[in-house]
């Protein structure tokens, strides 16, 4: 994997900003480049050490008048996006799906639990007791990674399995009352990570992303 060796702000003779980072396995390659750069009239400052690229454009970070840098004032100094892939609906569904799914990862491991766990359960309750086979095929999940999350669940409570009366060979998973609850309560909790994603739109913007969103979830499934 590419190494960061530098990032920093550099100023043209006219005192503007821009960004200066780069990247490689091999630290001699950016140390020819700098030490070409240092013979001209451009001033060079370091300011962090993740970089990804290199590039001349507006520092999105310059340093405010009392010498303070993006940490300081609670900017990210370790990550900058090409500006160019934010054309690209899919990158930003990916960046945007990795952001809703830590958050989310977050709010269950708070509880003991991981996303599989919740997606059981919201099956189990839209769809009413499914046998295991059924419910991994629904879930799109590997069959014994399904049986471990629905153990997990029958373990704390929150769901029950048993064999199917017209095919013993078969086990049925069914949420109990108290699944019912938790993942009311769960889902409530959950619904601030949606206020937190969604914070910059207003309330109609939100119903018009979360309806091209579902138009475009079932293009994909």
């Amino acid at each position: 994997m590419d190494r960061p060796l530098f990032s920093g702000t550099a100023h043209d003779p006219s005192g503007s900003a821009f960004a200066l980072v780069g990247m490689s396995n091999l630290p001699t390659d950016w140390a020819q480049v700098f030490k070409a750069l240092a013979g001209t009239e451009l001033r060079l400052g370091n300011v962090s050490d993740g970089v990804c690229a290199v590039l001349a454009a507006p520092c999105p970070f310059p340093r405010t008048p009392d010498g303070q840098g993006a940490e300081a004032r609670g900017l990210p100094s370790k990550s900058l996006t090409p500006p160019s892939v934010l054309d690209l609906n899919a990158y930003l569904m990916y960046s945007i799906g990795k952001a809703a799914r830590r958050r989310l990862s977050d709010k269950l491991s708070a509880r003991g639990l991981r996303l599989w766990h919740l997606t059981a359960m919201a099956m189990l309750n839209d769809l009413g007791p499914q046998t295991k086979t059924v419910l991994a095929k629904r879930l799109d999940m590997n069959p014994s990674d399904l049986v471990k999350v629905v153990d997990d669940l029958v373990r704390v409570g929150h769901a029950q399995s048993y064999k199917d009366s017209d095919d013993r060979r078969r086990v049925v998973a069914e949420l109990t009352p108290s699944g019912r609850a938790a993942l009311a309560e769960y889902s409530a909790d959950i619904a601030t990570t949606d206020e937190d994603l969604l914070a910059p739109l207003d309330e109609e913007e939100r119903h018009v992303l979360a309806s091209l969103l579902r138009r475009v979830h079932n293009h994909l499934v």
